[in-house]
């Protein structure tokens, strides 16, 4: 294709990106994609100079203006940064604006979000703006007034005249919360917080705004006239936003002053570790020249100043294909669907496979092998789809089966009308792999040596069929297995020896009862003292246990009315020890209290639990009417929904590492739930 009809086609595909992004807040593609097309433009630019159209998306801002709104002229035009991905360029940047080690930079979190203008007179905010084409912005002042931290009225003391410049952004909870409602509302629901941030600017009726939960950060001046006696305009970037504060505007507290290129290296990597933990989005960092006299002196490029970069983070989503299904059976028998991707790198790991959740999730996202689709990581939470791109002629339907795929037994679909199951129950090998893993693991009897790999060669040659059979292993059937030596066989003989003696929480947790986490184990083994009285507990009285709902109390009738599972059991109690279980403290300052804990944490949730547990706290793994609190860490699940629909007391934003080795904050953190 000759240069020119390349240049062509590469802006008309990023103009029809912008206009669905920034017009229509719904973007086909994630940012990813977007970013490696137009770095393809700028390098095509670059290499034939002679060819670049000056309307080309590389030499503008980005969006245009909507004409549902009024368009507004900025008093200074509203350019955006330039962009690094990697370390060798931010070392570019360093060296093409003669950085060195004693020039201060200031250093913010890039959220992702909508720059908005924010214009004052008289003390009096008369005009709120989006950035638009960084020229004329979008009049959404009415929409604006609905943010709570965006102050309407500033101290009489500030400037008669001021334009603050900021990011508009709906928190994380907001954003999940806004989805599960549009989901259960037949509603439109948004891609990410950015775009359901700028949607909810964009509705007509200010009221509906202001049910959106949006929030605000400023993040530079663009004019300002003082008044006589007002607080005098500091001449660096990080203390006019310091000095911004004292007119209540809110500002980021992980802004920070960083020196040279190994402070900014340092911050980047420090933002890199906390951003799963902060209640909303950032997709990066941005690095300021923090002396306002130098960043005149560098000037502006083209759409972009010289002093200023945005170091974004390893895409956390991306445009990929489902070459294929895959079907995992677990120790439950739940199957669940497994797409296999044509690989691609999110967060700097290379991603192959997808949860797909189940037969239900497939049909919601209109899946079909071949589909263009994006692909979303974020934190250690699994891959998953999150929308499809482009569904080609040659896509083929999705069939979910009707037996299992290992043992070829039916499946029959949960009470919850979602999740579909083996009914192959231990005649199932899956089923039978994945109950002996949980088995051994560390949580449970914790045998050292038994891995995956040994399972399915035990498994396999038919040494082991059920937790039982562990120990009637010889050292001679270990040594036949492929790659185990007789030293290796004698240590997991050990192991396995170890783990005759052990505790009741432990063994009933190591059963794989189904919604039995390993708190509610401890619960019922403290109610029922050993394992033959709670095998024959009735409903009634495992009702009465706390933390134990309907649900898994039925799940444990269910699993001890299974003739082969009761004589696993009986097996068990004739090879084991079971040591008698031990009444927790109950007499701390959490007793009586019962915890959840979801998401994740900048220490372990086994820390958080035993720290609430030394308080005489129960820490259950599901949440119920009797749950006292939920703490709730980054990407949570379901039970942070759970506990707000039953309108439980919920800890948020908690700091893991503080909670466990700090009293006071521990305590001014429980002190939100009337606990002092």
């Amino acid at each position: 294709m000759p240069i020119k009809s390349q240049l062509r086609a590469l802006q008309t595909q990023i103009e029809k990106w912008n206009t669905e992004y920034y017009l229509d807040d719904n973007p086909s593609v994630p940012d990813a994609e977007f970013d490696r097309v137009l770095k393809e433009l700028r390098d095509l630019e670059t290499q034939y100079p002679e060819f670049i159209d000056p309307n080309s998306p590389t030499q503008r801002v980005g969006g245009a203006v909507g004409n549902s709104f009024k368009p507004v002229p900025h008093i200074k035009p509203m350019l955006s940064l330039d962009n690094v991905f990697n370390e060798t360029d931010l070392t570019a940047w360093y060296a093409a604006i003669n950085g060195t080690d004693s020039m201060q930079f200031c250093s913010e979190p890039k959220f992702d979000g909508l720059a908005i203008s924010l214009y004052y007179v008289n003390h009096k905010l008369v005009r709120a703006a989006t950035r638009g084409d960084g020229v004329t912005g979008e009049d959404v002042t009415e929409s604006v007034k609905t943010i709570r931290n965006i102050p309407l009225e500033l101290p009489a003391y500030s400037p008669i005249e001021l334009e603050v410049r900021g990011e508009v952004f709906m928190p994380t909870r907001a954003f999940e919360e806004y989805n599960a409602w549009a989901i259960a509302n037949d509603s439109r629901v948004f891609a990410n917080p950015r775009n359901a941030a700028a949607g909810s600017l964009r509705v007509k009726d200010p009221s509906d705004t202001a049910k959106r939960q949006l929030s605000f950060f400023a993040y530079a001046i663009g004019a300002c006239e003082q008044t006589p006696g007002a607080p005098a305009l500091p001449d660096s970037q990080y203390y006019r936003l310091q000095w911004l504060k004292r007119f209540n505007f809110h500002v980021s507290p992980l802004n920070n002053i960083v020196h040279g290129l190994t402070g900014m290296s340092a911050y980047f990597q420090d933002m890199s570790l906390r951003r799963d933990q902060l209640p909303y989005e950032i997709d990066g960092v941005v690095f300021k020249v923090n002396d306002l006299k130098l960043q005149d002196e560098l000037g502006w490029v083209s759409r972009a100043p010289r002093w200023a970069v945005a170091h974004k983070f390893p895409a956390r989503e991306d445009v990929t294909k489902l070459e294929g299904v895959d079907y995992q059976v677990g120790r439950t028998g739940a199957v669940t669907p497994v797409a296999r991707l044509t690989p691609v790198s999110l967060s700097g790991v290379l991603v192959s496979n997808a949860t797909l959740h189940n037969a239900d999730e497939i049909t919601r996202l209109g899946l079909k092998i071949n589909s263009v689709v994006v692909v979303q990581r974020a934190g250690d939470v699994i891959p998953k789809i999150t929308r499809v791109v482009h569904t080609p002629d040659d896509a083929v339907e999705i069939v979910f089966p009707t037996n299992c795929p290992v043992c070829n037994s039916p499946l029959a679909k949960a009470d919850d009308g979602v999740v579909w199951r083996c009914t192959g129950g231990m005649s199932c090998a899956a089923q039978v792999k994945e109950a002996l893993t949980h088995f051994v693991s560390r949580r449970a009897m914790d045998i050292e040596g038994i891995g995956d790999r040994l399972i399915e060669l035990l498994v396999d040659a038919k040494l082991v069929q059920h937790p039982d059979d562990l120990y009637q292993l010889t050292l001679e059937d270990l040594v036949g297995l492929d790659r185990v030596s007789e030293k290796v066989a004698n240590k997991i003989l050990a192991a396995i020896s170890i783990s005759r003696h052990t505790k009741l929480p432990r063994l009933v947790f190591a059963l794989g009862i189904r919604g039995v986490g390993e708190s509610t184990a401890r619960d019922l083994a403290l109610h029922f003292g050993d394992l033959s009285a709670l095998a024959n507990a009735s409903l009634a009285e495992l009702s009465t246990v706390p933390d134990v709902g309907p649900t898994t109390a039925e799940a444990v009738i269910v699993f001890f009315a299974d003739p082969v599972r009761r004589d696993i059991v009986a097996k068990l109690q004739a090879e084991l020890t079971i040591s008698e279980m031990i009444e927790p403290n109950r007499g701390g300052l959490l007793r009586e209290r019962s915890f959840v804990i979801t998401g994740s944490f900048n220490t372990t949730r086994d820390a958080i639990k035993a720290v609430l547990e030394s308080e005489g706290a129960t820490v259950a793994d599901s949440v119920s009417a009797k749950t006292s609190c939920v703490i709730i860490g980054a990407n949570p699940g379901s039970k942070a929904d759970k506990a707000r629909k039953l309108n439980i007391p919920t800890l948020t934003d908690v700091d893991g590492d503080r909670f466990v080795n700090d009293v006071q904050y521990r305590l001014a953190q429980l002190n939100t739930l009337g606990i002092s």
